[in-house]
């Protein structure tokens, strides 16, 4: 049975909790699954103050926290998209 992750998503001191969680393998899969949201909440909302001050807070079953995803952290990864691919 896989472990279940929740994406806590914290702007400020207001957090908006995941109710349903998601079944992953590993940490390393939640890292992946809170970028790809907050890659997916910047397209669809910009890039507001508010949400360059974002956290995704993941936590396990019982709450403790797993990693914490600053969305400003995703953002810098974003690759160029104007970059000549050879």
């Amino acid at each position: 049975m896989m472990p279940r992750y929740y994406f806590n998503t914290r702007i400020g001191d207001e957090l908006i909790v995941d109710p349903e969680g998601e079944d992953l393998r590993n940490p390393d899969r939640a890292w992946e699954v809170a970028r790809q949201m907050i890659l997916e909440v910047v397209k669809s909302e910009g890039t507001q103050r508010a949400l360059l001050d974002a956290v995704i807070e993941v936590t396990d079953a019982e709450g403790e926290i797993v990693l914490e995803f600053p969305f400003t952290e995703a953002l810098l990864d974003i690759p160029d998209a104007s970059a000549t691919r050879h």
